[in-house]
């Protein structure tokens, strides 16, 4: 099966304000504005393909199988500097 090819599209006349937020948040997401941008298309767009309660329990499992690791100041800079969230 062949997959689309990505088309291209202009924004025109975006508000500065909306551009400057995408901005900030594409910086914070380690993204480009373009990639942000289509992020966020997808997010308003696509339909969920993960029900919200099954984010809710991998969630829940995470922090379940961190219960007994603690993190030191040390650990959150590191994965700071790695870029982590």
């Amino acid at each position: 099966m062949d997959l689309p090819m990505p088309t291209s599209i202009t924004l025109k006349n975006v508000p500065e304000d909306i551009y400057a937020r995408l901005r900030e948040v594409a910086k914070s997401h380690h993204r480009s504005i373009n990639n942000e941008a289509i992020a966020c298309l997808e997010r308003v767009l696509l339909p969920s393909r993960v029900p919200a309660s099954e984010h809710l329990a991998r969630a829940r499992a995470l922090r379940g199988s961190l219960k007994d690791r603690r993190f030191s100041a040390k650990d959150i800079a590191q994965a700071i500097e790695q870029g982590r969230p």
